[in-house]
């Protein structure tokens, strides 16, 4: 008889139906040695194709969970950025065992065992071999007080060593990086990041010689030169120079020049770690290696050794061992289809590349050295602004062999599925940065590969949309989210959402499902082009503009959402003329709701910075009404369990202390949080404290899409977790550099680099334009870092409207900008200046003086209250309702019990 399960898809977490094993079957014990992207991506495979009858155990020398070493840069900059990839829970099943700091050192392909260098043995009935790459060394003197670029430990010495160097010296640390490849420059382009002098040392004619051909290389170099990169090509390093106690002091190269150096990097290249495959002496070889080193596999993973496989750096096919994430993902998938009676089998490698280096767009793909016979090169380059793209097609300029490009990678989103196929247009029509606007529209046949990270193809995708193809009739899918998930597409480096966001639209369109950009059923335009329209006619109420542009009474959609866009254009009261009845509950109180139904009470700190004086004013104001104090997240303080009616009480008192609203209820602008910079800190390069208040007094009050934080740091190491925020400004000893689009929350985003080196005046310009643009075009409740990634473009279009003024706005935005700071009043002082606005704050309207008793505290372990529980409300409590302190500090509320 034939077991089934109801399971979930472990693609897309939709319910399907499994046929089991035997449970009294013994497991089938499968091992695998290694712990990186590789082996974790086996693990995930197994996991969602059903582990009834297997245990998957993971050996890896490491001591995290795998991690994407792809993002090691992200490490660099960042020592507490989370590579973890996937979920961790996916190791709490009890078919799979994570062990880390287990180095396998030896495979007994007779006995099916493997040891590891603690002397552990490990049985298998399948071994998968996934111990990827050790980074290359120089074979040169002095090579010993170098870094290597390869693992977390390995990033987070390199960022150690920096900041004790730059605190040592008391300047900029000359950081050289030898090797000009992919590792390279990344490396180099962290240590920028850093605060360090970027050097690059690469033996090649240009940089990046592997992918990319000499006029694309010369571009990159051009590039890289302009944002402070110092290069130097062609000559090879001779010596690493050190002086007595072993700190580098320049790096000696073959035509005896010395370039002076403070840290050097190594990033020269990757070699594979096949030595469980080599004999130890004596002993017979039984497996095969390359020339240049890995294991020998058949097209399905398989060394000659029969239940022994081997998947990505380690893994030799066709002569080659490569280093990318695509072709390990694809090997991880063909052996768990193997396991599983699947007939996978390894295409080749794929070596497409697409990447951003020091905010250059560098891409390549396919043929792109044109070495098949006969072969064409389409080819514009523009060195003034290093430009260069390049198509390779067969002789006719029909078919798609391959293609370059540096600067403007824009095509190569449409281009990289149709490799190996005919172009739909003219080659010419590709090369978008001759001016001929953008790349051709492609129609995808169902076996391209739209995602080449994780091999999926444009079939899938479609099948998906329609119903999800991994659970065999399920719903169709709608949303691109939900579509990333179910398929993995554009998990992996990103480069290929956009044309998925494009094939879902269209397959939706087919479908005769229209692609709605509408804000709700009451009004059909999108929250940008609304704007543009309130903007325009100078609407000023929410009658005018549902008159001209919608439908019924409206919702809790585009009611708060004109409330926001009349109120971040015309800085009015939000809750006069009638404006009060479209906020949501936070705003219509001016407070944070708690989940008992009282309110929270956030006075502004800006930057983080108060008087002692003042924080005496919250302490007593805090003790008279009984609240619960908080330190937040952004450095201000936060009072919880204020009554609706005690809220104009609490507020009076602040703001004649000189408070004013924190605005934590608000789709605004929260807080700029800061460190203790120049002034107190001897890391410290500028000012943050003062910066972060000026930023924080300027853009207060700043209603936008959705909520918007921002934070300032003061050197390089980052304590105000800047890059975490919309907008994160880093000191440098030349200026400050700004960061845009990160967030944290559910899916958190690190900002990326808009602009750098910049002198405060210009600091303020860019960030102007960038909140302005940001709340004109982004959609309703849209985090600056989705709006980015949904641009056309991403940062290089904000980069384009916001620096370079590309779409002849930017004094337009200044000035909108300028209007708000000229007309900012504070909410709660403009509050208590009118008895019919006070009228709001009663918890009872037929009963004003009548106190909410439902509200109920108990005390908690650390000597302050709580909002009791409903079991505790049962029972006696400390208090009915929150007791207020009156002109003796000892007489009590009549309320309190």
């Amino acid at each position: 008889m034939h077991k089934l399960q109801r399971t979930v898809c472990g693609l897309c977490e939709r319910p399907t139906v499994t046929e089991l094993t035997s449970s009294t079957e013994t497991p089938r014990r499968i091992v695998v040695a290694g712990g990186g992207p590789a082996a974790h991506r086996f693990a995930d495979a197994m996991h969602a194709r059903g582990l009834e009858g297997w245990h998957v155990t993971v050996l890896t020398e490491e001591t995290h969970l795998p991690y994407d070493r792809v993002a090691l840069s992200k490490a660099l900059t960042d020592m507490d950025y989370d590579l973890t990839l996937g979920e961790a829970n996916m190791w709490d099943h009890e078919a799979l065992t994570l062990k880390t700091g287990e180095r396998v050192v030896k495979i007994n392909a007779e006995a099916k065992t493997v040891e590891t260098a603690a002397g552990s043995i490990f049985e298998y009935d399948h071994l998968v071999v996934a111990t990827g790459s050790n980074a290359a060394r120089l074979p040169i003197p002095g090579a010993e007080h170098t870094h290597v670029y390869r693992t977390l430990e390995d990033v987070w010495a390199i960022n150690k060593a920096i900041a004790e160097l730059t605190e040592k010296l008391g300047r900029r640390v000359n950081a050289v990086t030898i090797g000009g490849g992919l590792l390279g420059l990344e490396s180099a382009a962290g240590t920028e990041q850093l605060g360090a002098n970027p050097i690059v040392i690469d033996g090649s004619q240009w940089l990046m010689a592997t992918q990319l051909d000499e006029g694309a290389g010369q571009a990159m170099g051009r590039l890289i030169k302009a944002k402070g990169f110092e290069v130097h090509g062609g000559v090879f390093p001779s010596e690493v120079l050190s002086d007595d106690d072993g700190q580098v002091t320049g790096v000696l190269m073959a035509d005896g020049r010395v370039i002076d150096a403070d840290i050097v990097i190594v990033a020269i290249g990757v070699r594979p770690r096949d030595e469980l495959f080599r004999a130890a002496e004596g002993e017979e070889q039984i497996f095969s290696l390359g020339q240049r080193g890995g294991v020998v596999i058949n097209e399905y993973c398989a060394t000659e050794v029969d239940g022994i496989w081997a998947i990505g750096e380690v893994a030799n096919f066709g002569g080659m061992c490569l280093g990318l994430v695509a072709p390990a993902n694809t090997m991880a998938e063909i052996v768990a289809d193997r396991l599983h009676g699947g007939e996978a089998t390894f295409p080749g490698f794929d070596t497409a590349t697409k990447l951003k280096l020091s905010g250059v767009d560098v891409a390549s793909f396919g043929d792109a050295f044109a070495k098949t016979e006969h072969a064409l090169e389409i080819v514009y380059a523009d060195p003034a602004r290093g430009v260069y793209q390049k198509i390779v097609t067969t002789d006719d300029a029909k078919t798609l062999l391959g293609g370059i490009f540096v600067g403007d990678a824009a095509p190569y989103t449409s281009l990289r599925p149709l490799l190996g196929r005919e172009l739909s247009a003219e080659p010419g029509a590709y090369l978008t940065a001759a001016g001929g606007g953008d790349a051709p529209d492609t129609d995808l046949p169902d076996d391209a590969t739209l995602c080449s990270c994780n091999n999926v193809t444009a079939g899938t995708i479609r099948d998906t949309i329609n119903g999800c193809g991994a659970c065999d009739g399920n719903a169709p899918v709608r949303e691109l989210g939900e579509l990333k998930g179910c398929t993995r597409a554009g998990t992996s480096c990103g480069s290929c959402v956009p044309m998925l966001k494009k094939l879902l639209e269209g397959e939706l369109t087919k479908s005769g499902i229209e692609v709605s950009k509408a804000l709700c059923e009451h009004i059909e335009l999108s929250r940008q082009e609304l704007f543009d329209a309130i903007r325009v006619l100078e609407l000023t109420s929410f009658e005018e503009i549902m008159a001209k542009y919608g439908t019924g009474a409206g919702c809790d959609i585009c009611k708060p959402t004109i409330a926001s866009i009349l109120a971040s254009q015309h800085n009015a009261y939000v809750l006069d003329a009638g404006r009060g009845a479209l906020q949501d509950t936070n705003d219509r109180a001016l407070a944070n709701m708690q989940k008992d139904g009282t309110y929270s009470v956030v006075p502004r700190i800006a930057g983080g910075e108060i008087t002692p004086k003042k924080l005496g004013v919250i302490a007593a104001v805090a003790e008279k009404y009984n609240l619960y104090t908080k330190i937040t997240g952004g450095q201000r303080i936060d009072m919880f369990g204020a009554r609706l009616e005690q809220l104009p009480e609490i507020w009076k008192e602040l703001v004649d202390a000189g408070f004013e609203s924190g605005q934590a209820y608000g789709k605004s602008l929260r807080t700029v949080k800061s460190c203790v910079g120049s002034t107190w800190c001897r890391f410290g390069v500028q000012d943050s404290v003062a910066m972060a208040i000026q930023l924080e007094l300027r853009y207060r009050g700043l209603r936008s899409p959705h909520k918007l934080k921002m934070g300032v740091s003061g050197c390089a190491r980052e304590c105000a977790e800047a890059r975490g925020k919309d907008v994160g400004v880093i000191a440098t000893a030349d200026g400050w550099n700004l960061y845009v689009g990160g967030n944290g929350g559910a899916t958190p985003a690190h900002a990326q680099l808009l602009a750098k080196d910049l002198d405060d005046e210009t600091l303020l310009k860019y960030i102007d334009r960038y909140f302005m643009y940001y709340i004109r075009t982004a959609d309703r409740l849209q985090r600056t870092a989705r709006w980015q990634e949904e641009l056309d473009g991403g940062i290089k279009h904000v980069e384009d409207v916001v620096v370079h003024d590309t779409l002849g706005i930017a004094e337009e935005l200044e000035a909108a900008m300028a209007k708000h700071v000229d007309t900012y009043v504070d909410e709660w002082a403009d509050t208590l200046k009118d008895p019919e606005r006070l009228r709001r704050f009663r918890s009872f309207v037929n009963a004003p003086d009548q106190k909410d008793d439902s509200i109920t505290f108990v005390p908690d372990e650390r000597g302050q209250f709580r909002p009791a529980t409903p079991e505790e409300k049962g029972k006696v409590l400390i208090g009915a309702s929150i007791p207020v302190r009156r002109s003796a500090p000892d007489q009590l509320d009549e309320n309190e019990v």
